[in-house]
């Protein structure tokens, strides 16, 4: 009885995993996305080992050196130098760095205070959503790039002030999809059970309520995320984000304007990696969420 019982939970285990491996297969969106995503981030945490020079170290004899494409290039300098003579590759895979930072660490910051917000206002709904509604509109009254240039001009840029602004600004997207993902699974039969058990609130909303609403979360996360790249990118390329020499994409754009007619490549190396990134994150985004909503799937 035992072997009988145990072969067809093994079979159909078996069965499962060669089910999601199909339809992982079959999702290009999250191949193409996840494989682009992945190859920026080996890139960004390899930079230290495969930058062929110091992102830092000037060297004003070799300004703005073409890419290697162009007559003049050289293979010393792939994608050539910028105007203060540092190797463009270098700082282009240490930008990465950057960029993949904040993007992470605002879809965080952000994310647990918006998932929060929306969690409590979507289950205890009274009060509470009244409440968070008001902090809602309260936020979406505020444009998000003026406060950001507002504060840091006055506090002063710098990565981390970055960071802070754009996850204490951001939380708004996740506040509102939570909050109605929520509601839709509160009302739901295993919620009820859940409670006529005697489970505490803390337990249902953490193990049966959060569970159910991650592909949501998500989703919004990977927009986010994008969102902050390019908010990052905007602020430096005012001069109110990332301060030099940090090799940030947008300051790296910001560097290049005044070359724009006579080196265009300064801009467009960095304007088509920052491009590439935005694509990647929101196409693994999308492919996840149909991977992992059942609607999505049928």
């Amino acid at each position: 009885m035992a072997i009988s019982t145990t072969l067809p939970s093994s079979a159909a285990g078996a069965g499962r995993r060669r089910s999601a491996w199909r339809r992982l297969g079959q999702n290009k969106a999250l191949a193409f996305g996840g494989g682009l995503l992945l190859l920026i981030v080996l890139i960004a945490l390899l930079a230290p080992w495969i930058s062929p020079h110091d992102p830092y170290t000037q060297n004003l004899a070799n300004r703005t050196v073409p890419p290697v494409w162009y007559e003049k290039g050289s293979w010393l300098h792939p994608l050539g130098t910028d105007q203060l003579g540092r190797d463009y590759l270098s700082r282009l895979f240490y930008g990465a760095r950057i960029s993949l930072l904040i993007g992470l660490s605002v879809a965080l910051i952000s994310g647990f205070i918006g998932t929060t917000m929306g969690l409590l206002a979507g289950y205890f709904g009274g009060k509470t959503d009244m409440f968070v509604s008001f902090l809602v509109t309260t936020r979406l009254s505020m444009p998000v790039i003026l406060v950001a240039l507002a504060t840091v001009a006055i506090v002063g840029g710098s990565l981390t002030v970055v960071i802070l602004v754009l996850g204490l600004l951001k939380w708004d997207r996740f506040a509102v999809v939570m909050r109605s993902a929520t509601q839709q699974v509160r009302s739901l039969e295993y919620i009820a059970a859940a409670q006529s058990a005697g489970a505490s609130t803390a337990r249902i909303v953490l193990t049966e309520v959060l569970p159910n609403v991650v592909p949501h979360l998500i989703v919004i996360a990977t927009l986010e995320a994008a969102s902050a790249i390019l908010l990052e990118a905007a602020l430096s390329f005012l001069g109110l984000g990332v301060q030099p020499p940090l090799p940030s994409w947008g300051l790296m754009i910001s560097e290049a304007k005044a070359y724009m007619f006579f080196s265009f490549w300064l801009i467009a190396i960095p304007g088509t990696a920052l491009a590439l990134l935005i694509f990647a994150i929101n196409l693994a985004g999308d492919g996840l969420h149909q991977l992992l909503t059942p609607d999505e799937r049928a």
